[in-house]
């Protein structure tokens, strides 16, 4: 019986990890937005873009380009305040499920503990995920609520003109073989790095 109590907890253990690197992974490619590097680490540094949040680079974006996009004064303090709020929600509540899953692993560990709690442990932790990645989801259409069709016009024009200046500065990098660099040779001694996904976009 111990053998069969311990492979349930294996497996609930296994099921939750890999509800947690899929909904990280949906949140950090929720549609709209691609995630770019430097992102914000979580469920306890399993990387640092894993969570990062697509709807917070749109809002940046858009604020970055106020002017060429044409925002009003009005709008611009709206997205900050949205972005604040934004931020607020995901603090907290990637610190919730990082406790909910500090939690779940103090009662896998032990044998005898009641696999109820540890099924609502599971249905806890995935629920916060659910739940953050629907507020991203809909603070992106608040977002684009708030945007004229000549505004969403323009951020589109950016955000591909954005695209479009990463792709072209990843071509002029040295190859890792001795390459001669065409890029721009003073970046901090850094070595050159490789070309991102053409999806991605960097702020």
């Amino acid at each position: 019986m111990k053998q069969g109590t311990r492979a349930i907890v294996t497996l609930g253990v296994a099921s939750i990890f890999a509800l947690t690197v899929g909904m990280s992974t949906a949140w950090a490619n929720e549609p709209g937005y691609g995630h770019g590097g430097g992102g914000h680490s979580s469920m306890g540094g399993h990387g640092s873009s894993m969570m990062h949040n697509s709807t917070g680079q749109l809002i940046r974006h858009l604020l970055k380009n106020e002017k060429d996009i044409g925002l009003t004064a009005e709008q611009v303090t709206k997205l900050k305040e949205m972005q604040l709020n934004l931020d607020k929600t995901r603090i907290k509540t990637e610190a919730d499920i990082q406790v909910a899953e500090r939690e779940l692993k103090a009662l896998t560990e032990e044998e005898k503990s009641d696999l109820g709690a540890v099924e609502a442990k599971l249905k806890q932790s995935a629920d916060l995920q659910v739940g953050l990645r629907m507020t991203s989801i809909k603070a992106r259409r608040d977002v684009y609520a708030l945007l004229t069709a000549e505004q969403r016009a323009k951020e589109k024009t950016e955000h591909e003109k954005a695209l479009q200046q990463h792709k072209d500065a990843g071509k002029g990098y040295s190859n890792p073989h001795g390459g001669a660099m065409k890029g721009n040779p003073h970046r901090g001694g850094d070595a050159a790095q490789p070309a991102p996904p053409s999806g991605t976009y960097v702020q």
